[in-house]
């Protein structure tokens, strides 16, 4: 992903500035002006509000005097999109929620919907669902019949549980179920782009609800379309890798007929940087085609001496009756920025259909690196 700078940088803040002023001459613009030149040593989410809040600063009048500069500026120039669109959407939201009122409200979901096009308001948009989500909730519903493909997503994005860069919406993780009728209406979503973010969604909410998930999956394979299956295949992907069977097999995945040989470390210690090897076979036993989905377990040691398992997808195949899968595969040691390694026994199985081998000892040589979380 690009760096913060290649995103949210001085260039695009000065644009927004000369968007904004292009509309609206007599306005001063200092405090937004000063926070493009402050942007160098804060993060992405950071850039954006420190533009967000000069922008608020700049319209301290009402919500209607800022929402307005900014219809403005939108029908006057294409050039108004990208990434200062987040700190935008980002001020409408947040003086929208402050002003309270039913007008400035609905205005600015109005505005959300206008201007996700030009960058997508997924991460404002939470500012409101916090404030009334019951109303927000109903225009989002009201949005995935619209005919714009990005205005669709944003109902279906937008109220995700576990937006990545968002805002937690308590309510939401509350009352799950509450999103699953906008759901309902984008799975068979003509767009790849919308029925991308339906499976997301829905991939988020297996985290705390895998039965309302399963139920939702089962509904949904009564009335399919095409494109059904691949929607679930990503939706019930967490699911898939921590082995639920309701999940499994309305994937076809069902109580595996194989043999398994493996798996067979070439090495029982492993210096840090290096990598574990590992090989097995498998075979299968039954006498007809098996839908197999094969992951493999890592348990990482954790500081305390106890392990932590992780599933990384190895692949999904059929096997003809008899056939045999090989499996050669190596797992890196080297710093990553997710994890922290610790030296001592870990070890290493493989997942079929949701069904783990016995796993394999080995032995981490190395010191643990730093954790930047």
């Amino acid at each position: 992903m690009p760096f913060a700078d290649q995103l949210i940088g001085v260039d695009v803040a000065e644009r927004l500035v000369h968007e904004l002023q292009a509309v609206d001459p007599q306005r001063s613009l200092a405090n937004l002006s000063s926070a493009t030149q402050a942007l160098q040593p804060l993060s992405l989410r950071e850039r954006s509000d420190a533009l967000r809040d000069g922008l608020l600063a700049d319209y301290p009048q009402s919500y209607a005097e800022l929402a307005d500069a900014i219809k403005k500026a939108a029908e006057y120039s294409q050039s108004f999109t990208g990434w200062m669109i987040w700190p935008v959407t980002s001020a409408l939201a947040t003086r929208a929620a402050e002003e309270n009122t039913g007008s400035a409200f609905d205005n600015a979901m109005g505005m959300m919907a206008l201007l996700t096009p030009r960058l997508s308001s997924e991460f404002a948009i939470r500012v409101l669902l916090k404030h009334d989500l019951e109303k927000a909730l109903a225009f989002a519903q009201e949005w995935t019949g619209a005919p714009n493909e990005h205005v669709r997503r944003l109902a279906s994005e937008g109220t995700r549980p576990y937006l990545p860069w968002a805002i937690r919406v308590p309510l939401i993780l509350e009352d799950p179920a509450c999103t699953i009728p906008i759901l309902d209406a984008l799975y068979r979503d003509p767009s790849d782009y919308v029925r991308r973010s339906v499976a997301n969604h829905l991939n988020d909410l297996s985290r705390n609800e895998p039965e309302l998930v399963v139920e939702t999956a089962q509904r949904w394979l009564k009335t399919p379309e095409p494109t059904t299956m691949a929607v679930l295949k990503h939706g019930l992907r967490t699911l898939i890798k921590c082995g639920n069977p309701e999940a499994l097999a309305l994937l076809g995945f069902g109580t595996p007929t194989v043999k398994i040989d493996g798996p067979h470390i070439e090495q029982r210690h492993v210096v840090w940087g290096g990598s574990v090897n590992f090989t097995a076979s498998v075979l299968n036993t039954g006498s007809e085609p098996m839908p197999l989905a094969i992951d493999y377990v890592l348990h990482h040691r954790k500081a305390n001496g106890l392990t932590t398992a992780k599933v990384f997808k190895l692949t999904t195949r059929t096997l003809a009756p008899g056939e045999t899968l090989k499996i050669d595969r190596s797992h890196s040691f080297r710093a990553i920025t997710t994890r922290r390694y610790y030296p001592g026994t870990h070890s290493v199985a493989l997942q079929v259909n949701g069904k783990p081998t016995d796993s394999v000892d080995f032995e981490l040589l190395a010191d643990a690196v730093e954790d930047p979380q």
